[in-house]
């Protein structure tokens, strides 16, 4: 199944380039929604083929910069380097669930 990686600007392309589902999850460490967000994250990872890359936009902020973030958590989906979806803000799990089931075209994971 997939992993939790903690990811920076230095690696962000490498990691997102050499996955085939990427999850990235833009958050920092005073944001509220973030952390309630996290341990979801760490469920997905676990059940589904799809790498959890954690961007702290605190001291790694130059691809939140570049993939136009406003707000946080900021949640961008990407296949094999590319990306297909994006969301911001606290999302429960089965809304979460759905929505990659929706952009990966995946029914169950």
């Amino acid at each position: 199944m997939g992993e939790v990686k903690a990811v920076t600007d230095s690696d962000f392309d490498a990691v997102v380039n050499e996955n085939e589902w990427v999850l990235v999850d833009f958050w920092a460490p005073w944001c509220g929604p973030c952390k309630a967000l996290s341990p979801i994250l760490e469920q997905i990872a676990t059940e589904t083929p799809v790498t959890i890359a954690k961007v702290n936009t605190d001291s790694d902020s130059m691809n939140a910069g570049r993939l136009g973030v406003r707000g946080i958590p900021a949640l961008f989906l990407f296949h094999n380097g590319n990306m297909v979806a994006n969301q911001t803000g606290m999302v429960p799990k089965p809304a979460l669930m759905s929505w990659l089931n929706q952009h990966m075209g995946a029914d169950d994971f």
